[in-house]
C-alpha cells in the first residue's frame, strides 16, 4: 500500500479549476493514512510489549525460584495489594488523560497543561490516604493476607502501602506521556525500564539473602525511577516552567471527570482482575496455592502483552478519530490491529493450554500443580484477544460508563465463583473463576462497543486469521505431544515444527505481498498520515 496525498477538502476557491474531492474517496483516503499511523504505532508497542513479556517472564522465574511457593505466594499477594490500591486510587484519570489530551494543544500557548492539576491532585491526594490507613493497619492485616510469609510480613506491606503514592504518580505521568511524546518514550518507559530493573533488583535481592521485604523494595525502586523519567519527558512538550498556564477552569474539572469518575471502578476492576484471584486464593487457600496461581498468571498476563502494546500505540488515535465522529477510519484501525494481537497472541495461548506442565516446570516441581488453572486461562484467553481492544473503543470514544457496567459484570462472576470454588479446588477453582469473568467482561464490551461505533469490528480477514493460526499452531502442538509427551522435550519438538511452518509460509506470494504491505505502511506511516488528517479546530476550553 503507498502512501497517497489526500485531495483538498470543501468548496473550490473561485478561479480554481481544481475539482472538489468525493466524500468518499476522502473517507477512504483518511481511513488509509490512519491504519498507516496505526501500523507505525502499533510495531512499536509490539516491540516494547515483547522485550517486557520477556523480563516479566524473567521476574517471575526470580521471584518463584528465590522463595518458593509460599514466599512467592506472599511476595505476588504484595504486588496484589499495590496494584490494586494503585488502581483505585488513579481514579480513573489515567484513562481520563489519555482520552483528552489528544484534543487539546500542547506547548506554552496550548491548554493541555491545565489538565495536569485537575488529573493528578485528586489520585494523589487518595494515595496519600490510602498509604497512610494501609501503614497503620498492616500490622492487623499481615497475618491474614500473608499468612505463612514469617514475621517480614509486617514490613512487606507497610512498604508496600508507602510507595502507593509514588506508583499512583508514576501511572498518571505515563499515561501523559503516551499523549505528548513520540511513542518510542513511552516505550522507552514501560517497556523497558521498569521491565528490565525489576528482575535485576529483586534478583539481586534474593542472591544477598535479603529476603521478601529486600525483594519487593527492589519491585518497587524502579516505580521512582520511571516517575522521574516521566517528569522529564513530558515538561517540554507541555511547556512547563516555560509559561505554560497551570491554573485549570471550571469546565476542564467538570468535563474530565464527569469521564473519569465511571472508569474509577473499572480501571481497578482491569488491573487488578488477576490480582484479586491472588488475594482470594491466599485468604481462602492459603499462601502455597496464592503462590501457583500467582505463577500461572504470570504466564497468562505475558500472552496479553501484545494487545496492551497494541492498545497504548492507539489509544490516542482512537480518541482523536472518535472525538471527530470518524467511526469508520476507528473501526478499520481496531479491525488491523485486532488481526495483529490475533495472529501474535493466540499462539502463545495454545501451546501454553497444551504444553502446560511444560512451561511451569520452568518455574519449579512445586509449581507443576497449576497445570489445569492454566490450560483453562489460556483458553479463556483466546476470547480476550479474538475481540480485540473493545474497551479501548468504548473510553475513546468517551463512554466510560458501559466499560463500568461490563467490567462490573466480569468481576461479578469471577468473585461469586471464586467464593465457591476456591476452598474446595485452591488454584484451579481461582482459573475457572477468572476465566468466566474474562469471558463475560469481553463479550459484553464487545457488543457495546459495536453499539457505539456503529461499525462492524469483525470481517472476513479476522475469521481467516484465526482459522490459520488455530490450525497452524495445533498441527506443531500435535506434533510436539505425539513426539514427546506434554513435558519440554513435547514443546521444544512443537516450537521446532512451528518455527518451520513459518519459515515456510515465507516462501508464499501472498505472504510475502502481506509483509511488504505492512513494511510500506510503517515506512510511510507518519508522514502519510499527517498529509491525510485535516487541521483540528481549536480544542481550548473543552
Amino acid at each position: 500500500m503507498t502512501a497517497a496525498t489526500r485531495p483538498p477538502v470543501g468548496p473550490t476557491p473561485v478561479g480554481s479549476d481544481e475539482p472538489v474531492a468525493p466524500a468518499a474517496a476522502v473517507a477512504a483516503d483518511a481511513g488509509s493514512a490512519e491504519t498507516r499511523r496505526s501500523a507505525r504505532s502499533g510495531v512499536a508497542g509490539l516491540l516494547g510489549a515483547a522485550t517486557s513479556g520477556l523480563f516479566g517472564f524473567v521476574l517471575a522465574v526470580v521471584i518463584t525460584r528465590g522463595y518458593g511457593p509460599a514466599g512467592a505466594g506472599a511476595f505476588f499477594a504484595a504486588i496484589g495489594v499495590v496494584t490494586v490500591a494503585t488502581a483505585v486510587c488513579t481514579l480513573g484519570a489515567e484513562t481520563g488523560l489519555m482520552w483528552a489530551l489528544p484534543r487539546r494543544t500542547a506547548g506554552v500557548r496550548g491548554d493541555a497543561a491545565r489538565l495536569l492539576p485537575v488529573a493528578l491532585i485528586p489520585p494523589l491526594l487518595a494515595g496519600l490516604l490510602v498509604a497512610g490507613v494501609g501503614v497503620l493497619v498492616a500490622d492487623a492485616l499481615a497475618p491474614r493476607l500473608l499468612g505463612g510469609s514469617g514475621a517480614s510480613g509486617d514490613a512487606l506491606l507497610t512498604v508496600t502501602f508507602a510507595a502507593v503514592p509514588v506508583v499512583v504518580a508514576m501511572t498518571l505521568l505515563l499515561a501523559a506521556l503516551r499523549c505528548v511524546r513520540p511513542i518510542r518514550a513511552y516505550v522507552g518507559v514501560q517497556f523497558l525500564l521498569l521491565p528490565v530493573a525489576r528482575p535485576v533488583l529483586v534478583g539481586a535481592a534474593a542472591l544477598a539473602g535479603g529476603g521478601l521485604l529486600a525483594g519487593m523494595t527492589g519491585w518497587l525502586v524502579p516505580a521512582a525511577l520511571a516517575l522521574l523519567a516521566c517528569l522529564t519527558l513530558v515538561a517540554g512538550p507541555l511547556g512547563l516552567g516555560r509559561g505554560a498556564t497551570l491554573r485549570p477552569v471550571r469546565s476542564d474539572w467538570s468535563t474530565f471527570w464527569r469521564f473519569a469518575l465511571p472508569r474509577a471502578a473499572s480501571a481497578a476492576i482491569d488491573a487488578g482482575s488477576m490480582w484479586v484471584g491472588v488475594l482470594l486464593t491466599s485468604v481462602l487457600a492459603g499462601p502455597a496455592d496464592a503462590g501457583v496461581f500467582g505463577a500461572v498468571g504470570r504466564y497468562v498476563l505475558a500472552g496479553q502483552l501484545a494487545m496492551q502494546g497494541l492498545r497504548v500505540a492507539v489509544s490516542p488515535q482512537l480518541s482523536r478519530l472518535l472525538g471527530r465522529g470518524e467511526r469508520a477510519a476507528a473501526a478499520a484501525v481496531h479491525r488491523q490491529l485486532t488481526i495483529w494481537g490475533l495472529v501474535l497472541s493466540w499462539p502463545v495461548y495454545l501451546l501454553l493450554a497444551v504444553f502446560a506442565l511444560a512451561f511451569l516446570q520452568l518455574f519449579g516441581p512445586e509449581f507443576t500443580a497449576g497445570v489445569p488453572a492454566m490450560t483453562v486461562l489460556a483458553l479463556a484467553m483466546l476470547v480476550n484477544t479474538g475481540v480485540g481492544n473493545v474497551q479501548s473503543l468504548l473510553l475513546m470514544g468517551g463512554r466510560s460508563g458501559l466499560h463500568l457496567v461490563a467490567t462490573v459484570a466480569g468481576l461479578t462472576v469471577t468473585v461469586s465463583l471464586g467464593l465457591w470454588l476456591i476452598p474446595s479446588h485452591g488454584a484451579t477453582g481461582a482459573a475457572v473463576a477468572w476465566a468466566a469473568g474474562i469471558a463475560t467482561e469481553n463479550l459484553t464490551a464487545a457488543g457495546f462497543a459495536r453499539s457505539v461505533v456503529r461499525e462492524p469490528l469483525f470481517d472476513a480477514a479476522m475469521v481467516r486469521a484465526a482459522a490459520v493460526t488455530v490450525a497452524g499452531v495445533g498441527l506443531a502442538a500435535g506434533a510436539g505431544v505425539l513426539a514427546g509427551g506434554r513435558g519440554l522435550p513435547g514443546l521444544l519438538v512443537a516450537l521446532v515444527v512451528l518455527l518451520a511452518g513459518c519459515v515456510g509460509m515465507l516462501t508464499l506470494p501472498r505472504v510475502r505481498a502481506g509483509i511488504r504491505g505492512t513494511m510500506r505502511q510503517i515506512r510511510a506511516g507518519d508522514n502519510a498520515a499527517t498529509a491525510a488528517e485535516p487541521t483540528p479546530a481549536s480544542t481550548r476550553g473543552r
